[in-house]
C-alpha cells in the first residue's frame, strides 16, 4: 500500500510545477501585451509549424491506412495542411493580415446574427444578447478600418490575453491543488491516517 504522506508530497509537487508552468504562461502573456508585434510573428509562426507537423503527421497516418476508403481523403488533408504550414512560415506577415481579416468578418457576421437574432426572438436573455452583437459588430468594424495595420497587434492581443488568463487559471488550479493536499495531509496526520477496515466479526483490524 502507498505511503499517504509520500503521495501527498507527490500530489503537492505536481501542482507546485503546474503554477510554475501557469506563472510562466502568465510572464509570456504580459511580455506580449507590451509587444504585441513580436506575439503576432510568434503566434503565426507556432500556428504555422502546428499545421505542418499536423500534416507530416497526418500524411503518415495516411500512408499507414493506405488501402483502405479515407486514403485519398487523409492524403488531400495532409498535403493542404502542410502547404498551408509552409506557407504561413514563410509570409507570416500575409498570413497575419490574412487571418486578421478573417477574424474581423466573423466578428462582423457574428454581431450581425445576434443583432438580429436578439430583436426577433427576444428571448430572456435578450439584453445579454444584444450586447453581445453590439460589440462583436464594433469589434469588427473597428479591426476591419484599421486593416492591414491592425493585423500587426490584432492577433498578439489575442495571442496574449490567451496565454494570460490560461496562465491564471493553471496559477488558480496549483495553489488550490496544494492547499487541499496540505489539508488533507493535516487531517491525516491529526487523525493517526485512514481508519482500518473492520474485520469479519464487525470489529476493527487494528483491535485484535
Amino acid at each position: 500500500m502507498a505511503d499517504p504522506a509520500a503521495e501527498g508530497r507527490r500530489l503537492s509537487r505536481s501542482f507546485g510545477w503546474l503554477a510554475l508552468l501557469g506563472t510562466i504562461l502568465v510572464v509570456a502573456g504580459l511580455v506580449g501585451l507590451v509587444y504585441t508585434g513580436v506575439a503576432t510573428l510568434t503566434s503565426m509562426l507556432l500556428f504555422g509549424w502546428l499545421l505542418l507537423v499536423g500534416g507530416l503527421v497526418g500524411l503518415l497516418h495516411a500512408i499507414d491506412s493506405r488501402g483502405t476508403d479515407y486514403f485519398w481523403l487523409g492524403v488531400v488533408v495532409a498535403a493542404l495542411n502542410i502547404a498551408a504550414g509552409v506557407v504561413v512560415i514563410r509570409h507570416p506577415q500575409g498570413s497575419a493580415e490574412a487571418l486578421t481579416m478573417f477574424a474581423a468578418l466573423l466578428f462582423l457576421t457574428g454581431g450581425v446574427f445576434r443583432l438580429v437574432g436578439s430583436v426577433v426572438v427576444r428571448g430572456p436573455q435578450f439584453g445579454w444578447t444584444l450586447l453581445q452583437g453590439v460589440f462583436g459588430l464594433l469589434l469588427g468594424l473597428l479591426v476591419l478600418f484599421d486593416w492591414p495595420h491592425s493585423s500587426r497587434y490584432v492577433l498578439g492581443l489575442f495571442f496574449s490575453l490567451a496565454l494570460l488568463f490560461d496562465g491564471l487559471g493553471l496559477i488558480a488550479t496549483g495553489i488550490g491543488g496544494r492547499r487541499i493536499v496540505s489539508l488533507v495531509s493535516e487531517q491525516q496526520r491529526v487523525t493517526g491516517g485512514f481508519p482500518e477496515s473492520p474485520g469479519k466479526d464487525g470489529h476493527n483490524r487494528s483491535e485484535d
